[in-house]
């Protein structure tokens, strides 16, 4: 018996590179290697895909001696089944992949293809290589993911967003290897993130202030007004509110397409999912509860005899709490940050976003998108998931298996690309 701690096999043994393609059929990857063991050859590496019924498939084989045999017969009963074959000899194994491995995902609704060309030059001209290329969802949007290896993550990101932008798509870079597997905290905003409203402006619309708290909201979320501040102005004109329109509000609350299939795919992972808010926990706890989400934090309106009285209890959360409540919600889960993702879209956002391993502008405001790692714009919150590397069959498949239904969603809005440049 070998040594399992022997080195690998040596750099000057004699290697067949094999690449077969055709007609997807069953028991032809079977049939061919029932022919290669009959040679006595060793699999070096190994790998197969099939799009749309054609059959790829790529192997490293070695035979010592017998490598002009090995390839009589790999040639001969590939014929035989009708496929296609190239070989190659070489010497030693695969030379191992080059470090800076990332996953960079795209999104396009549609995904057309020059958005894809100039992605990929762009990958190029950054020095690294496409080793693998999947796809994740077909519908209501289109998403790839290239599996990439000599990036420089933070400066591959950086152009990309550029790309991004451009070419009008979304596209995130993540890193790849173990960092792109196991157990995460995923910190989600609630107004018009989980939801599609903004409660504060549900609450107005009580009192008849709607207008008014709407144009506040706006330029808060923009950045342009102090958080903390612009949210007593609001909170102000609630007073006197019965306590029993916060019932009312709660029912008037639509989530987000894509929520709850983001949030129950989540917890099948074992993720921890919370939402942190600058609106009020009198909404957003019921909906974290009917969500089943781990953990939520957002302001407490003050009532009294009732009737809301204008004012919030306790410290309010701002920019600067959310990125506290990401942090301890990641060292309450015994995570690092590198393993914790941020989704909001307003400025009070931003800090959370920046904090988190990978921050995701939802939708947001300009000053937002420019800012966080990465942005998705279009409406589907469930096309998160697509960015962490999980696939829409894989979400349906496991929707089927426990009898829930995956939500259809709705077509996306029609999109206009401009050109690469120069067309």
């Amino acid at each position: 018996m070998s040594d399992p701690l022997s080195p690998g096999p040596a750099d000057d043994e004699q290697t067949l590179s094999v690449t077969i393609s055709g007609d997807d059929r069953p028991g032809l990857t079977s049939a061919l290697f029932d022919a290669i063991a009959e040679v006595g050859a060793e699999v070096r590496d190994l790998e197969q895909v099939v799009v749309r019924g054609q059959l790829t498939l790529a192997m490293l084989l070695a035979s010592g001696p017998g490598t002009d045999r090995l390839e009589e017969v790999v040639k001969r009963v590939a014929h035989s089944l009708g496929l296609k074959v190239k070989t190659r000899r070489g010497t030693g194994d695969n030379a191992p992949r080059r470090s800076g491995r990332a996953a960079v995902v795209v999104i396009g609704a549609p995904l057309v293809a020059g958005a894809v060309a100039s992605v990929t030059a762009r990958i190029a001209a950054h020095g690294a290589n496409i080793d693998r290329i999947r796809r994740l969802s077909r519908y209501p949007v289109t998403t790839v993911e290239f599996d990439i290896s000599g990036s420089d993550i933070l400066r591959l990101r950086r152009e990309l967003s550029l790309e991004a932008a451009a070419q009008g798509v979304d596209i995130a870079v993540s890193a790849g290897g173990l960092d792109r597997r196991g157990r995460r905290l995923v910190v989600m905003d609630v107004d018009s993130t989980l939801i599609q409203q903004e409660v504060i402006e549900l609450l107005a619309a009580k009192c008849g202030r709607a207008e008014e708290v709407a144009e506040v909201t706006e330029r808060a979320m923009r950045g342009e007004l102090d958080f903390a501040e612009s949210l007593r102005e609001r909170v102000r004109v609630l007073a006197g509110l019965h306590e029993s329109v916060l019932e009312e509000v709660r029912d008037e609350v639509i989530l987000t397409p894509g929520a709850r299939t983001l949030v129950r795919t989540l917890k099948r992972l074992g993720y921890m999912v919370a939402v942190v808010s600058g609106g009020f926990i009198e909404i957003v706890g019921p909906l974290a509860l009917e969500l089943g989400i781990d953990r939520a934090e957002a302001n407490r309106l003050e009532i009294v005899d009732g009737r809301l009285t204008g004012n919030v209890v306790g410290k309010i959360v701002d920019r600067a709490g959310k990125e506290r409540a990401l942090r301890r919600f990641a060292a309450d889960a015994g995570l690092p940050l590198s393993r914790t993702v941020a989704v909001g879209d307003g400025a009070n956002d931003l800090d959370m976003l920046a904090a988190a391993g990978l921050g995701i502008a939802f939708n947001a405001k300009p000053v937002v998108r420019e800012q966080a790692h990465t942005a998705v714009n279009v409406p589907y919150l469930d096309a998160v998931l697509y960015l962490l590397g999980i696939s829409r069959e894989e979400v349906e498949e496991a929707d089927a298996a426990d009898g829930t239904p995956t939500p259809a969603p709705p077509l996306p809005p029609t999109r206009t690309f401009p050109g690469r440049p120069g067309s």
